[in-house]
């Protein structure tokens, strides 16, 4: 899997493919509203392109201890990109602008009661994170040549829906990362890299990550 080179070029293609993608929305009562931000980022060392992953401190009452993209519950009266802007400058002290937005992909529907839209950034220029230790316990940068592994996705049967749990493996965090998170990840990687349509809001979650 040859590494992808952080530039104009591929924002280009992120923006394009993004552009073209019409995100579906979850009408669905009694859910709370989240936004994430899947922020591609140049490794300081590598030079390669990543996207940021965090690992939530095991003292959190709320998926404490799982891998987890940055962002949070929407404020009254947010948008979802103004959400995930401020939840990446609180967790991370990353601030990033409007214009740094690529795009949106469609809102998954958690088991936990919320509806999680994923907005896209991008992250240009030398960038400095303080990670704040009360929501992020690790920051990870995840290589987008990772995304193109063929294992990804892996389906499991599921024991609460005639849904498959969707899991995908990363060999930076040397785990299996689960849905949501991992579906929104793979559905980053079909729409942004390859320019697909893939739908992913279907994929069932394992118990661990909502009870």
């Amino acid at each position: 899997m040859q590494p992808y080179v952080f530039g104009p070029d591929l924002r280009s293609r992120f923006q394009a493919n993004l552009g073209r993608f019409t995100a579906r929305n979850v009408e669905r009562a009694g859910l709370r509203d989240a936004a994430v931000a899947i922020v591609v980022i140049r490794h300081n060392e590598t030079g390669e392109a990543c996207v940021l992953m965090t690992l939530r401190p095991p003292s959190l009452n709320r998926h404490g201890g799982q891998y987890a993209l940055p962002g949070g519950r929407m404020d009254a009266g947010e948008s979802e990109v103004e959400a995930a802007l401020r939840e990446l400058h609180e967790e991370l002290g990353l601030d990033l602008r409007q214009d740094d937005v690529l795009g949106r992909l469609d809102q998954f529907p958690t088991r936990s009661g919320f509806r999680v839209s994923p907005v896209v950034v991008w992250a240009s220029g030398d960038v400095e994170l303080r990670p704040d230790p009360s929501e992020v316990a690790q920051v990870f940068h995840l290589p987008l040549r990772e995304f193109d592994s063929p294992d990804i996705p892996r389906l499991e049967e599921s024991d609460n829906s005639e849904h498959p749990v969707l899991s995908a493996f990363f060999p930076t965090l040397g785990h299996y990362m689960y849905a949501p998170t991992a579906a929104i990840l793979y559905q980053f990687r079909e729409i942004a890299l390859r320019g697909k349509t893939t739908r992913v809001s279907h994929f069932d979650q394992p118990t661990f990550a909502w009870k």
